[in-house]
């Protein structure tokens, strides 16, 4: 694949994550949380088989892998997606995208006490950037304590993100046998067969008022912003720099914060700017530092 061609994936993988934040935020308001995901993971299953099957890569996990397989199925699009849509009912979708892609500060710290990593100068500067800017975002002396479910929709946000740091990490100790691109189905169907009988068991049946609009939000969701960006970003993997590509998805953020405010009418405020501001900035300190 040409470098222009990779760079255009790589868009459309920052447009595809960073509208999956406003994208759930406007299926909840028709949809229960665990059916949203349950239905946008089954969707994403489905093309994700699609797309291995059709580029002839659809193989058996391999035992060495089994691990990943249920450390990214599990902790990733279960755990962490749960915990998004139970938190996007109370948090706007732009501070939420904001606090859950916190998640590279938390690596950092993780990588230093479990896997021994280094931490240089700049991945503390990057840190304290990062955790200056969350501390902006959230201002504990202005928040206000006494709104529980403001309370539970961050914490949900917050511990999603601890979450996926936790799927991260695992990752970066795991020796690959299969490419990430081929677990990448199987991890899929194991989140969908995982979620089916949590909903089914927490919100029962599905109870929704079905409409072209609630269909088209679960198709986009299931596909634009769930499987093509997971195939895309396995394609730019193979042909940009590693640092180019972390730099790239850095855009995310900044693409639903924006999203949020034209298709939801979120406002921009200066201290969601300056926070976001700080956080990309110190991922940014953290990821290039060797």
């Amino acid at each position: 694949m040409r470098r222009s061609e990779a760079i255009l994936l790589l868009a459309a993988v920052a447009l595809g994550w960073g509208t999956a934040w406003p994208v759930t935020k406007a299926i909840l308001d028709h949809l229960s949380p665990l059916w949203t995901v349950t239905l946008r993971s089954a969707i994403g299953t489905v093309t994700l088989f699609a797309i291995s099957a059709g580029l002839r890569q659809l193989v058996l996990p391999p035992r060495g892998d089994l691990l990943v397989v249920l450390n990214v199925g599990w902790l990733h699009m279960v755990i962490f997606s749960i915990l998004v849509a139970l938190g996007l009912q109370f948090v706007p979708a732009g501070r939420s995208i904001v606090l859950g892609y916190t998640t590279p500060l938390w690596v950092v710290i993780g990588a230093r006490i479990f896997l021994g990593e280094k931490l240089t100068w700049k991945r503390m500067l990057g840190i304290s950037l990062g955790l200056f800017g969350l501390l902006l975002l959230f201002n504990p002396a202005r928040f206000n304590w006494g709104d529980h479910d403001a309370v539970f929709g961050n914490a949900c946000v917050m511990l999603g993100a601890f979450s996926w740091a936790v799927s991260i990490l695992h990752i970066r100790a795991h020796k690959w046998i299969a490419t990430p691109f081929e677990l990448v189905p199987w991890q899929a169907l194991l989140a969908t067969a995982t979620v089916i009988p949590i909903a089914w068991a927490f919100e029962g049946a599905p109870q929704a008022t079905w409409s072209p609009t609630l269909l088209g939000l679960l198709l986009y969701g299931g596909t634009v912003a769930t499987a093509l960006p997971y195939w895309a970003v396995q394609m730019v993997n193979r042909s940009l720099p590693a640092m180019t590509t972390a730099l790239g998805l850095l855009t995310v953020p900044v693409v639903g914060v924006l999203c949020s405010a034209i298709a939801l009418g979120e406002p921009l405020t200066w201290a969601l700017f300056t926070a976001m501001a700080l956080i990309l900035s110190g991922i940014a300190v953290g990821v290039r530092a060797r």
